[in-house]
């Protein structure tokens, strides 16, 4: 915790603060859509590090949150999945789903099923007790009746981003 005799002349610093919040990381898309196969659970690939303080966020080639030495405690987790189809009124579902140490642990549905639209965003915020070395992924699953589905970067050449993934510790 963060007293008065570890903050002088009313400044917070990063050396001052305990530390609770960290490792903490957040990552997005890149500038372009992520094609993925019809109804198929898929990883998403998230190579935009906004913050990565522990560098435990791998951008390039898995794409997942490994929990470093020293770094075990509870987490609150937080992803974003925007499924997008390529035609109005054509998109089903679209899934957000956590998954640890490769298997999946929680899902949010989106189902438009009764009424097509041609984009939506399903989201996870869960806090989770994550052991050294445990690691967690966002995976996606867009379901469209026609055309070619996607996760979307986000809007004006992917500066506003809708598909995202973050964690930081909040306590033991």
């Amino acid at each position: 915790a963060v007293t008065t005799a570890k903050i002088a002349d009313d400044a917070v610093t990063f050396d001052k603060l305990s530390g609770q919040n960290y490792p903490a990381f957040f990552a997005t898309m890149g500038t372009s859509d992520q094609t993925v196969t019809d109804v198929t659970l898929t990883k998403v690939q998230l190579s935009n590090e906004v913050i990565d303080t522990n560098n435990s966020y791998d951008p390039t080639t898995n794409y997942r949150f490994t929990i470093p030495s020293g770094g075990a405690g509870k987490y609150f987790i937080f992803g974003s999945v925007t499924g997008n189809a390529s035609s109005n009124s054509t998109l089903d579902i679209v899934y957000c789903n956590l998954y640890k140490n490769g298997s999946n642990q929680f899902v949010s549905i989106e189902n438009f099923r009764n009424n097509q639209t041609k984009a939506t965003t399903a989201k996870i915020h869960v806090i989770m007790d994550l052991s050294v070395g445990d690691y967690i992924e966002l995976f996606g699953l867009v379901d469209v009746t026609s055309g070619t589905p996607s996760f979307d970067a986000g809007t004006t050449g992917g500066t506003i981003k809708s598909t995202y993934f973050g964690a930081y510790r909040i306590g033991d």
